[in-house]
């Protein structure tokens, strides 16, 4: 990646975290005039909380998965309660200020004096609505992990394609997306995804990225799981933007030893070849060439080959890709990526950079994009408003 980029990145989640948690800080313990000793005992708690998310980020890089133990799950249970608490944190000062707003017309209206404040009242209403808030982000951050660690779902989506062959019409496409197996997620869950996703008798299936969040020597073992899935086609891989934070290339070297084929901007044949049959293509992901030039999205050169008269389905990580797969008339593209917001109301701010969030959608006459919430997670193992899936797409002609 750029020096430049990475640094701005750096600063940006350095100036996002730091200012969240003096927020918290001042909001919750400050305001609230806790007795001494309670207010150092919350204070040496918040900031070992804080150094526990960067601190679980760089160890993910040097110490295995065994090693991390349960201080990972803290460290993203925390970054998960954050979230809601800063949220709920702002809303209430945003009810505060209106109405003090509204007592402050409502005085002048009267031409009337300011009445004078009582300081144990205030003291009461801050504590009250610290204590509120503190008590609903738990609450949402319970209702997130159930979410998070509930079965996946697998729905059947059926998905016309103009140019597909009626021979393979009801072909069974199963599309695994966002597994992040690494620091929370590990071989049980893995293992469980592979046997679900089997279990679905899928023709083929598509793995588009975002499998692992830790380097190949802290994680093959577990992702060595993925060589039991099964299916008729085969199974296809192509790159995820967590697989560049953790060494693209050497995962993809790993992934082919499992005989998963890597599309690595290249084009298969899938069905016979001299008869029914469709086009899988897959490019790297969007953000591939800021880490490795080398590696860089190739629409042109993966689909140089494309027949204009077969089907032809495009892997791209991310949903707004899509602009590769209109150019060279792909009938649909499988996505991943945005993990259908993860944590409500999280989503909003992903169709900011994102042009589809999930599900089935027609970009426009010849181009259509499923986009998946995934199976996994990342950061906080949680998920609200946007459940696990394994979704099968039912082609048809």
């Amino acid at each position: 990646m750029h020096t430049l980029i990475f640094a701005t990145l750096v600063f940006l989640a350095a100036t996002l975290l730091v200012g969240s948690h003096y927020y918290v800080y001042r909001r919750l313990i400050k305001s609230s005039a806790l007795p001494r000793k309670i207010h150092r005992v919350l204070t040496i708690v918040l900031l070992v909380l804080a150094g526990l998310i960067p601190g679980v980020f760089i160890a993910s890089r040097i110490v295995s998965r065994q090693a991390l133990g349960s201080i990972s799950l803290l460290a993203y249970f925390w970054l998960g309660t954050l979230f809601y608490l800063m949220i709920l944190l702002l809303c209430w000062d945003a009810a505060r200020l209106a109405a003090w707003m509204a007592k402050k017309t409502m005085i002048r209206r009267k031409a009337d004096s300011e009445e004078p404040q009582d300081p144990g009242r205030r003291l009461f209403i801050r504590r009250v609505g610290a204590g509120a808030c503190l008590l609903g982000s738990a609450a949402m951050t319970g209702v997130g992990i159930k979410g998070a660690f509930a079965p996946a779902l697998t729905p059947e989506i059926p998905v016309r394609l103009k140019k597909l062959p009626p021979a393979l019409s009801g072909f069974r496409l199963a599309l695994l997306s966002d597994l992040h197996i690494g620091p929370v997620l590990g071989e049980e869950f893995l293992r469980t995804v592979v046997e679900k996703t089997n279990s679905l008798k899928p023709d083929l299936i598509a793995i588009t990225g975002d499998v692992v969040d830790m380097p190949v020597d802290k994680l093959s073992d577990q992702i060595a799981i993925l060589k039991d899935l099964h299916a008729p086609h085969g199974v296809f891989f192509t790159t995820g933007n967590h697989e560049f934070f953790f060494g693209a290339a050497q995962w993809i070297k790993f992934i082919r030893t499992l005989g998963i084929r890597v599309l690595a901007n290249e084009l298969v044949t899938i069905g016979d070849k001299d008869g029914a049959n469709f086009e899988l293509a897959g490019i790297h992901d969007f953000s591939g060439g800021w880490f490795d030039p080398a590696l860089a999205p190739d629409a042109s050169k993966a689909m140089a080959q494309h027949d204009p008269e077969k089907e032809l389905l495009l892997m791209a990580h991310q949903p707004k890709q899509i602009q590769a797969a209109v150019s060279h008339k792909a009938g649909l593209q499988l996505s991943g990526h945005t993990h259908g917001g993860q944590i409500w109301p999280f989503g909003l701010l992903t169709q900011l950079d994102q042009p589809y969030l999930s599900g089935l959608h027609r970009h426009d006459e010849d181009t259509q994009i499923f986009v998946t919430r995934g199976v996994g997670f990342w950061g906080p193992p949680m998920r609200v408003g946007a459940p696990a899936e394994i979704p099968i797409l039912i082609l048809t002609s």
